[in-house]
């Protein structure tokens, strides 16, 4: 959820002297290397000490070796090295999903639905090795050789394949379609380097399909980049309008602008969010519902609001200490409260909304007077207090989710059978169904799926629960049809089946769709969040 890449040099470090604490520390460490009883590890010992120190600070305040600072920075630089394929780990044998395009698996032929055996000589099928293990084993630097068996479907001997690893594209964009003639839908996953240029392709893409209003989904999406939070909130909001501003106790007021030339500065908007959508997303729905630019639809957002700054050691590890707090354009604080060191409780946040009926019912939800806030155009009331609130709340749906759905899940049993689905009848689905627009009228879940669902989900020990399966059937069904879709197609295909049963997403449909109550809940009418405590 980490948000800016602000680094200090080394340089920049060594103007810091020993204070009496550090030459404690220092003087601890020397005596426990001279004196004491068995041989340790000093590396160990001091990140260790480093850990303890920044626990008592904040949340998000925290200590990476070398391996977490490449972990942390591969999503957001927008690229890693590697061979160009997702995979899915099914019965212990590595299933190739998609082969990118252009990449190095698709110049050698590996195709969808391939499975991997063998990596450089090492069987990594039926071996129970986990997804790190495999990832290690296919990623490596640009221009360096792996060698992989592959079981193909209809090939009675494994192929063998020479590939040439190289840069491989991380893209954030999970969906961008038309969801009618004149409204669009972007799903961001992250922001990323590369996130802003790939919004304004999706943007202009849709556009030139006849878009003139946009649900833009920010559900799940935990952060990155300030900077790319800016460039994206920039294309909604007019000239010189204030986008986010930091304030900390050592770091002066710093303030972020929209410049002229946004190209989705008109049109209606919806933005969608949920528990799960942290910082970059924070602030750009923060930004977007002060200047009631468009209606923010879901659940209050996760409630990250403390700027990290990035600072190098000088072994390759890394602090990432608090340095200041997001604050919307109107002065919300974003970071919901928590106690100094203890970060449990701070971590327990979200089942304490859901032990509290935050989740289910918007009269929950109570703000105090204090937590009032006006929007800068409109002058509809907002709310601070950590996260932000939307205009319009969607309780979680209690009708359809059951503990027996939620096991097949936990199991991979709908997933499993999806895969299955598509490794037997790929070509077959493909020349039935040759795009999206056709396997979403005309594909059905057969009484054989449905049967294999049954088998798979008894392989795996879930136990079958009759009325908790009708209450749920629906739901599994789409998930079917959208994860067959997305092995068949790409994941904009997932997305625009699975937002069928998405509420937030239905909701969010519904007001973009209706100019009155779109208007109204722009103007602070027809809002259901709790207005006072």
């Amino acid at each position: 959820m980490a948000v800016g890449v602000l680094l200090v040099s080394g340089g920049a470090l060594a103007q810091f002297r020993p204070s009496p604490e550090g030459l404690k520390i220092e003087r601890t460490l020397q005596l426990i290397n001279s004196l004491y009883v068995d041989d340790v590890d000093s590396k160990e010992l001091t990140e260790a000490a480093i850990r303890a120190m920044l626990e008592e600070l904040d949340p998000h305040s925290s200590y990476l070796n070398e391996e977490e600072v490449r972990a942390m920075n591969e999503p957001l630089q927008g690229n890693f090295d590697g061979i160009g394929i997702s995979f899915n780990m099914l019965t212990d044998t590595l299933y190739v999903m998609e082969v990118i395009s252009g990449g190095p698996s698709q110049k050698v032929g590996i195709m969808a639905g391939d499975k991997i055996i063998r990596v450089n000589d090492t069987l990594i099928a039926g071996v129970k090795m986990n997804n790190q293990d495999v990832i290690k084993r296919l990623r490596g630097p640009k221009g360096t050789v792996v060698n992989v068996e592959v079981l193909r479907r209809g090939v009675p001997q494994l192929m063998e394949f020479r590939i040439v690893r190289d840069k491989i594209p991380i893209t954030s964009i999970d969906a961008a379609y038309m969801v009618t003639n004149d409204i669009g839908y972007i799903r961001l996953s992250r922001f990323g380097i590369s996130s802003a240029t790939e919004f304004k392709q999706a943007e202009r893409t849709l556009k030139a399909q006849g878009m003139k209003h946009l649900i833009f989904d920010l559900t799940d999406n935990g952060g990155g980049i300030l900077q790319t939070a800016n460039e994206i909130a920039d294309e909604f909001l007019d000239d010189s309008r204030l986008i986010v501003y930091t304030e900390g106790k050592n770091q002066p007021r710093f303030t972020m602008n929209a410049t002229a030339g946004g190209e989705l500065q008109r049109g209606k908007l919806v933005v969608l969010v949920n528990g799960a959508s942290a910082s970059a997303s924070e602030i750009l729905a923060g930004a977007l519902q002060d200047w009631d630019r468009g209606v923010v639809v879901g659940r209050r957002t996760f409630g990250k609001g403390l700027v990290q700054r990035q600072l190098p050691l000088p072994d390759g590890t890394m602090i990432r200490l608090t340095v200041a707090r997001y604050y919307t354009p109107s002065g919300r604080s974003i970071q919901k409260p928590y106690e100094v060191g203890n970060k449990d409780a701070y971590d327990q946040d979200f089942m304490n909304r859901y032990t509290h009926g935050e989740l289910f019912a918007a009269d929950s939800i109570h703000f105090a007077d204090s937590l009032k806030y006006k929007t800068l155009v409109n002058q509809r009331t907002v709310y601070g207090g950590g996260g932000i609130m939307p205009d319009y709340f969607v309780p979680v749906d209690t009708t359809s989710g059951t503990m027996f759905h939620a096991n097949l899940n936990a199991k991979g049993v709908i997933n499993r059978v999806a895969i299955s689905e598509v490794d037997n009848q790929r070509t077959m689905l493909l020349q039935q169904f040759p795009d999206v627009v056709h396997f979403m009228s005309g594909f059905r879940v057969s009484e054989e799926l449905n049967q294999r669902l049954r088998s798979i989900a008894a392989a795996e020990q879930v136990e079958w629960n009759e009325e908790e399966y009708g209450r749920s059937k629906e739901l599994i069904f789409v998930q079917l049809k959208a994860l067959i879709a997305r092995d068949l197609y790409d994941s904009s295909a997932f997305y625009r089946i699975i937002n069928e049963e998405n509420d937030i997403f239905s909701e969010g449909l519904q007001i973009i769709s209706d100019d009155l109550r779109y208007e109204g809940l722009l103007k602070g009418l027809g809002s259901n969040v709790a207005h006072q405590q």
